[in-house]
């Protein structure tokens, strides 16, 4: 695949997606019930960047003391990791530190990518230790950190396994020839609701405006997926060419609801919080949440790409700049590229699995999940995602600030 810095167009997805949470308690019941998702194109264009900051200098030199400190910390997003509620441990963990006598400190530190972007910041423009040796951000912010010098190049000697990275993800606009990143997970922003409470559904973002959902709204504060499907509703095609006025259009609907109150809050992966209180009954949400909140939370809510569109992304394991354990860190990502080790992970999380034949080893955790949409898209069955385009160091600039000033951060 080319390495290029072309700005990726937009798949040709048309198929809608079906909800993804139907009747059954069962959490296999609503995965299978899961409306189709294409993978083709989709993960093709999953490589955009983000604009941002300038490239720093050589970087400080990091001794690896990982021969002789068995141990690797690791900052994820929640709800990322195959978790056993009766042990409270993380089985693939669990056996990845039994095989390799690395203990791993893993924590849910990433709520949003700005939020925790903004906590290390000046540590990693000094090339300090940060205290994580892995930390996982979604493209546009891993375009950002890489660009700046703020992380460490893999030895994908160390990663064999990184070759069974999907084809369409080898090759990314942000980083070529995948030095300093790999695949973590991919999913779709698209609009969720309490079913009981709000039994009339919701098709389009703009129904999120219904006056019964006054005050019980929240949306995402990744500023490409709320701005993206907002945009989606106008008609714009946000991996193609727009600008400024397009932005602002959809950016004054954002406002304007915010300022009514119509929306509660704006929030990273905390919103879950306010749908499991019942504070927040519909909003702009992401995939893979939804299916779990529903299975740990007696299958309430209802998930769908909106008429216009969703969005797609995906998110990236890299190394900090300061990060003094690289080559345990390099164990671990190689670890998790394993189909078996990826397809227990699929099994759990429910985003899109980007790892050649995990498809195959789903066979025997579960073979009901091997024609699930929500981990293996169908290449025949295409659905409504779409990739936010790349954005140039200026807009990048202008338009967080807009998004920042418009949701009162």
């Amino acid at each position: 695949m080319s390495h290029s810095h072309k700005t990726p167009q937009d798949p040709q997805i048309r198929a809608l997606v079906n909800a993804m949470s139907q009747r059954s308690l069962s959490r296999r019941s609503v995965l299978g019930a899961a409306g189709a998702l294409g993978l083709g194109g989709l993960l093709a264009a999953c490589g955009t960047g983000g604009g941002g900051g300038a490239t720093a200098g050589p970087a400080p030199a990091v001794t690896d003391v990982s021969a002789s400190d068995p141990t690797l910390n690791w900052a994820n997003w929640t709800l990322y990791l195959d978790y056993d509620d009766k042990s409270k441990t993380y089985p693939t963990l669990e056996a990845f530190s039994k095989q390799s006598g690395i203990t791993v400190n893993y924590s849910e530190d990433v709520d949003g990518n700005d939020t925790y972007y903004g906590k290390v910041q000046a540590q990693l423009k000094a090339g300090q230790d940060i205290g994580q040796d892995i930390f996982t951000l979604t493209d546009w912010m891993a375009g950002r950190v890489i660009r700046q010098g703020y992380t460490q190049a893999l030895d994908l000697a160390n990663i064999p396994n990184s070759s069974n990275l999907l084809p369409s993800l080898q090759g990314v606009d942000f980083d070529p020839g995948r030095e300093h990143s790999l695949t973590w997970q991919s999913g779709y922003a698209g609009i969720a609701w309490n079913k009981a409470k709000y039994p009339k559904g919701l098709k389009s973002v703009s129904d999120l405006w219904d006056p019964a959902l006054k005050g019980r709204i929240t949306v995402l504060d990744e500023m490409r997926d709320t701005m993206g499907l907002l945009m989606l509703q106008d008609g714009v095609d946000i991996s193609g060419q727009w600008g400024q006025d397009k932005f602002q259009k959809a950016l004054e609907v954002l406002r304007g609801n915010i300022d009514s109150g119509q929306i509660r809050q704006v929030k990273g992966n905390s919103y879950k919080e306010d749908f499991i209180s019942g504070d927040a009954i519909a909003g702009i949400v992401w995939s893979g949440d939804l299916v779990q909140m529903n299975f740990e939370n007696d299958d309430q809510w209802e998930f769908v790409i909106p008429e216009a569109g969703g969005t797609l992304w995906s998110d990236n394991l890299m190394v900090p700049i300061g990060s003094p354990r690289k080559a345990n860190a390099e164990k671990l990502m190689d670890y998790y590229f394993q189909p078996e080790v990826a397809a227990q992970v699929a099994a759990y999380v429910n985003f899109i699995c980007p790892v050649t034949g995990a498809k195959e080893a789903m066979e025997k955790i579960d073979p009901s999940l091997m024609e699930n949409p929500l981990i293996f898209p169908a290449e025949e069955d295409l659905a409504k995602a779409h990739v936010f385009r790349s954005l140039e160091a200026d807009e990048e600039s202008s338009f967080a600030a807009d998004f920042q000033s418009a949701i009162g951060a």
